[in-house]
């Protein structure tokens, strides 16, 4: 199968004119852009405008480290043929990253396996046709399997 484990090209997002323009443009060099107050550099959501801290209108939107850790995770079974690839369930996770923000997301790789919350990830990018979109990637092996020794 190509393109994407998990959706199908045709739901990707469409970026012209999109307020997450700046998500896509730095996900496309594999690099996650997130935004920030302008002026006190409080982590916004991501089509927050104005900021909770300060009251600061606008985003500064600014590269992150791509790691993080499971804030919490579920995993969804209700698979919908058309919409979702996948043909068994899979782990949806909420990821607390190193700078603050948190985002929603799935497994950069098909998985069945969730992480346990607490556990550490990095970020990496699925394509959904042109489009890239960040997903986790779990820092620790599925169960059963070993680190390599280095």
């Amino acid at each position: 199968m190509s393109g994407d484990w998990l959706l199908g090209d045709e739901l990707a997002p469409s970026i012209a004119d999109d307020v997450l323009g700046p998500l896509y443009e730095g996900a496309a060099r594999d690099r996650l852009v997130l935004p920030f107050c302008p002026a006190c550099r409080l982590p916004l959501e991501l089509e927050q405008r104005v900021c909770d801290g300060c009251g600061t209108a606008g985003a500064d939107w600014r590269p992150v480290a791509l790691r993080g850790h499971v804030h919490t995770v579920t995993v969804v079974h209700r698979l919908e043929p058309g919409l979702v690839r996948a043909t068994r369930p899979y782990p949806v996770a909420d990821i607390e990253l190193a700078d603050g923000h948190r985002l929603v997301l799935t497994s950069a790789e098909p998985t069945s396996d969730p992480p346990a919350i607490g556990d550490p990830v990095s970020i990496r990018f699925r394509r959904l046709g042109e489009v890239a979109v960040p997903a986790y990637h779990s820092a620790v092996p599925p169960s059963g399997e070993q680190e390599e020794s280095r």
